[in-house]
This record gives C-alpha cells, sequence and structure tokens, in this order.
C-alpha cells in the first residue's frame, strides 16, 4: 500500500500538496490529520467528497509499503504515523522547509513560498491533467503560504507555478470566499490588547515589536492576528506570545517582512518552524517574559548569557606583517594547517587577511619573493569580543568568508572559523 500524509494542523498548502501528490502517485490513499485549521474545514465542508480522503485510524500501517510526505519531513508533525519509523519502507518526501528528521529514499525538498509550488512543478513536467477544482485548491495553498506572493519567502517558481494554475482554469472566486479568514469578536479583542501594550523597539537597525498576551480556550486565526498587528504598527517583524492559562502553555507565533530577520530559524531555535517570513513554537510550562527576552536575544544575536566568542575562538592568533614575503606565509599556512592569517602592522593593527585563495592571484614565481602586502584582502571583516557566535555566523555567510578576526580595541585577540563555529552549533563544545 502507498499512502500520502502531511502535518498535523493542515492548512491550504497542506491539503493541496496531499492531492497534488496524488495526481503523481495515483494508487495511492491521500491520509489527512484530524485536526486542521478553520479555513479548511469550511473548503472541506463542500468539497471533500470530491478528494477520496483517509483519516489516519483508517490506515492498516501493516500494510504500508511506501510514506510520501508532504508539506512536513518531521515524524513529530505527523498523525499516528509512529509505528512507521521502525519499518522498513519506502520513503518519499515533497517539502519546501529544510529541517527535519525523516530519512526518505528519495527527497524533493526545496526552500519555496508554498510546498505544492514543487508539486506543481512535477506535474507539468510530467504532463498530468489535473482538473479546475484540483488548480484551484492548489492556487489557493499557494496563495495562503506566500500571502498572495508577497511574502519575502516566496520565490519565482511559486509566481510561474501560478500562472500554470491560472492557465488550468483555476476559480479566484472560489479561492477569495476561502481566503477570507474568520476575524470576529475575540479576534478583535485580542487585537485591540496587543495594540494597547504594543511595545516597539529598534534591533541592528529594524524596528521589531513582542506582544505578550494571555488567552483563554482555543483562538482561531491568531497569525492572522498577527499578521494584521505587524502591518498595524508597521514593524519589519512582529512576534506573539500567546500564554493560555488554562492549558499552561505559550503560542509564538512570527511575521517578518525582511529577509535579515529569518523567523523560521528563530523558531526553531525554541522548538518550532517556519519559513522565513513566517514561523511558530509550542512551548509547555513556559514563562512568557522568558520567552520574550530569549526572542529579543536571538534577534539581536546576544547569546553572552550562554556562550562567548571567548569560549570558542581560536587563540593565541598566528599573524604574519605587511613586509612578509609571500613564500614565508606559504610555508606558514603549511606548517599551522590553516587557510588564512591576518596581516597586522607594526603596532599589531590589523590591515588584510591573506588567504590561500589570494595565491590564485599569484601568476609568476617572482611574485613568491613580494611582500604579502601586494596580495592580501584589504576588505578586512572583523567582529568584537562581545558579540555572539550567531552574529560571526551571519558575518561569514554575507561576505562568503572562513575566518573572522576577534578584537578588542583595534588589535587581535582571537579569531573564528567555520569549524570554531560549526563546533557551537553542533553542540560539541567541551564540558
Amino acid at each position: 500500500m502507498i499512502i500520502i500524509t502531511t502535518h498535523k494542523g493542515s492548512d491550504f498548502d497542506a491539503l493541496a500538496s496531499l492531492i497534488a501528490a496524488s495526481v503523481l502517485y495515483p494508487d495511492a490513499k491521500p491520509v489527512l490529520p484530524t485536526s486542521i485549521n478553520a479555513n479548511l474545514k469550511a473548503f472541506l465542508s463542500i468539497h471533500k467528497d470530491l478528494f477520496n480522503l483517509y483519516s489516519p485510524k483508517e490506515i492498516n500501517l501493516e500494510q504500508v509499503k511506501t510514506l510520501v510526505v508532504v508539506d512536513t519531513h518531521s515524524w513529530n508533525r505527523l498523525e499516528g504515523m509512529g509505528p512507521l519509523k521502525k519499518k522498513n519502507l519506502e520513503i518519499i518526501v515533497w517539502d519546501h522547509h529544510s529541517q527535519g528528521d525523516i530519512k526518505a529514499n528519495q527527497k524533493n525538498i526545496k526552500a519555496t513560498g508554498a510546498a505544492v509550488t514543487l508539486l506543481v512543478k512535477e506535474i507539468e513536467k510530467q504532463k498530468k491533467m489535473i482538473t479546475p477544482i484540483q488548480a484551484t485548491l492548489f492556487l489557493i495553498g499557494l496563495y495562503e503560504d506566500t500571502g498572495n506572493l508577497t511574502f519575502a519567502s516566496t520565490m519565482p517558481e511559486d509566481a510561474y507555478a501560478a500562472g500554470f494554475l491560472l492557465d488550468r482554469k483555476a476559480d479566484l472566486h472560489i479561492l477569495s470566499t476561502f481566503l477570507q479568514q474568520a476575524y470576529g469578536k475575540k479576534q478583535k479583542d485580542i487585537l485591540f490588547h496587543m495594540i494597547k501594550k504594543a511595545k516597539r523597539t529598534e534591533i541592528g537597525g529594524f524596528s521589531i515589536s513582542i506582544a505578550n498576551i494571555k488567552i483563554e480556550g482555543r483562538i482561531q486565526n491568531l497569525a492572522m492576528v498577527l499578521q494584521m498587528y505587524r502591518e498595524i504598527m508597521n514593524v519589519d517583524a512582529a512576534f506573539g506570545i500567546f500564554k493560555d492559562v488554562e492549558q499552561d502553555k505559550c503560542i509564538i507565533i512570527g511575521r517578518s517582512n525582511i529577509e535579515q530577520i529569518n523567523v523560521g530559524l528563530l523558531m526553531r531555535s525554541i522548538g518550532g518552524g517556519g519559513h522565513p517570513g513566517a514561523g511558530s513554537a509550542l512551548l509547555k510550562s513556559a514563562n512568557p517574559d522568558t520567552i520574550e527576552q530569549m526572542l529579543l536575544e536571538l534577534i539581536s544575536g546576544n547569546q553572552q548569557s550562554s556562550i562567548m566568542l571567548s569560549d570558542i575562538m581560536s587563540y593565541p592568533v598566528i599573524t604574519v606583517n605587511l613586509d612578509t614575503k609571500v613564500e614565508e606565509v606559504a610555508m606558514i599556512l603549511r606548517e599551522c594547517g590553516c587557510t588564512g592569517v591576518p596581516v597586522v602592522d607594526v603596532d599589531g593593527h590589523i590591515k588584510g587577511v591573506i588567504s590561500r585563495r589570494d595565491f590564485k592571484k599569484i601568476r609568476k614565481s617572482k611574485h613568491m619573493l613580494a611582500p604579502v602586502k601586494a596580495f592580501m584582502s584589504r576588505n578586512i571583516v572583523t567582529i568584537s569580543s562581545n558579540k555572539s557566535v550567531i552574529e560571526a555566523a551571519r558575518l561569514m555567510i554575507k561576505h562568503d568568508i572562513g575566518r573572522i578576526p576577534v578584537t578588542e580595541k583595534d588589535k587581535i585577540v582571537g579569531i573564528i572559523t567555520r569549524s570554531d563555529a560549526m563546533t557551537y552549533f553542533y553542540d560539541l563544545l567541551p564540558d
């Protein structure tokens, strides 16, 4: 038996991906979790009979030979599929999230605004026929996850897929009907209190607002409320910490309109997940004030309370002076096994960096006798010793460099390399 399933708390992208996968795997049974969002519930109340969906309880897991997972690849986000972890079966993944623990035989993972985009592309490639109602569902899922193609996570592939679906007679009238999210008295009251208690702060040149609110019972469409809050506050990123006192849990939702603040990455840091522009997490028995402080620290890259650069940087630092010959530098790099060294003046101030990459500039043998200052890189990127490892990693990614000198008062006190950063991120620090 082949089954297709998706994540708990299914949204339109999840259902759209589920049905799109059933087009690609016509012999498979599409299994929809029992927990779905309000908009999807309204859609299925009318269209459910069109899709021949199964619930997890209707599937005999002993008979499953192939599992197709869409819009997630994390075991804990699947409903009723736990026993399959121990089975030797074929697993195929279609997902636009980078993080997951399902080890698949076939992985179709790419950062797009919606998971259904990947499947629509494959449907077009295989020249599969889809009905107008399928095209409409796929477009609803795509629009919901990309904010009508406006979220920062939207990719060119999403726009192309939308055009393809419109060409296949996707109905925009049906789409607009079901993407109108419920906004009732509870949502209005929560938004009112969020604005009443609103705090706005600047971090790294970006405007941030975090709302810390108590709620009673299950409230639908908190993500929509937070999106409205971000727009009203006119901030680059907004976060809502919704404390359910009765259930003793905190729902954290984030929305960002800029690529520099990756909400999905932030949410993964506290046990959740999402995309660059949107994400969420659920924490039990957590203090909302502590969560707020944690979010601020993560956004600013301030991890001083746990690990500082001085805990993981390499020192003492091997340096060379401006007049050191290139051939001497080559010998130093070979002997110490490093890929680059800082270049300093007589007072110890950093003036450049020479790396193996810079040696590609050398064309003639006589250049090996030239001073290193002739070939060093003068675009110096340094980091202060009071900054965080996260901030150092961001600089490495931004400038595509493998090492950053750590400075105090313009003098080198250490150096952090990619391997140092990986040691931190993969929890390999010694006790």
